[in-house]
């Protein structure tokens, strides 16, 4: 119930990040038939991608339960016709909370193992249990829709244990979703399976895949570069280090949020979820609490 609780938090905090939900969405075409979808005039949760071509149309993730309505109306306008695949990217009710609205039309749902097995334990992130994935994957799943493919792959003990990422090798474009939120300390949720350690490995996954020209959706903030990726992943990595550097001192928590050691990233990086001392105690907990 903890680990579900959180997820729900993650709903409210990014809500009042952004003050209110968005009252509309944009599509912004990344390549031909591939579009980022943002909220707009507010939060509409993670950043979105849509496909469209002949053959189908895809969606990777699908907002917040209270604005499906609306986000179901603006990618049936933008595709010209409903939605047959949605990929899920992770658990949270901010990617995942339009599934029910969107499985009613007829869309089929698709998700790591691990997002059915946490919303089977409380269905409320995905709208109910119209919402739950029908069709689950473990390593990863390749679609071949309208002459692209599409790799979705787990990235294990990320941001969540049921992260996905999806490739498109033909174009050059990757939706990273919540492992990687784009000029933002990010939020690596320790209480839903994820770990800092997995977090950099699955961006350092993310880099392997992507040269100069790759196109990175974020599951949070603009569009995003190979360099943008790298910029972040040492942010990071800095972050844990200057972590663990008190920490290996015998530091306790108070003395490291006295320090400040993340004071550095504070101008750039702060943000009203994930602020700065919120990650130095995700860092701290992560190095001083037993797997």
């Amino acid at each position: 119930m903890k680990k579900i609780l959180t997820a729900l938090l993650l709903i409210a905090a990014s809500t009042s990040y952004a003050q209110d939900f968005a009252t509309s969405f944009k599509s912004t075409e990344v390549v031909p038939g591939i579009y980022m979808v943002e909220g707009v005039n507010g939060f509409g949760g993670g950043n979105m991608c849509l496909l469209i071509g002949e053959d189908y149309v895809a969606m990777i993730d699908d907002g917040f339960a209270p604005l499906a309505p609306t986000l179901l109306a603006h990618v049936t306008e933008t595709a010209g016709r409903s939605i047959n695949f949605m990929i899920n990217t992770h658990v949270h009710g901010d990617h995942v909370g339009g599934n029910a609205h969107f499985a009613e039309q007829g869309t089929v749902v698709f998700a790591h193992e691990n997002i059915r097995k946490r919303l089977l334990q409380n269905s409320d992130p995905a709208g109910g249990d119209s919402g739950l994935p029908v069709v689950t994957f473990g390593e990863g799943v390749t679609f071949h829709l309208n002459g692209l493919e599409a790799q979705v792959f787990h990235i294990p003990r990320a941001h969540t244990d049921g992260d996905a990422a999806i490739y498109f090798p033909g174009v050059n474009v990757i939706h990273a979703a919540d492992v990687l939120f784009n000029n933002l300390f990010p939020y690596i949720d320790l209480d839903n399976g994820g770990t800092v350690d997995g977090f950099i490995a699955g961006q350092q996954k993310l880099i392997s895949l992507a040269d100069d020209e790759t196109k990175i959706i974020p599951g949070h903030g603009p569009l995003a570069t190979k360099a943008d990726l790298q910029r972040n992943l040492l942010v990071l990595t800095d972050s844990q280090a200057r972590v663990k550097l008190l920490v290996d001192q015998g530091r306790t928590i108070e003395e490291i949020l006295e320090a400040n050691p993340l004071s550095v990233y504070h101008e750039d990086y702060n943000w009203r979820f994930i602020s700065t001392e919120r990650m130095t105690r995700t860092l701290y907990r992560s190095l001083t609490t037993e797997d």
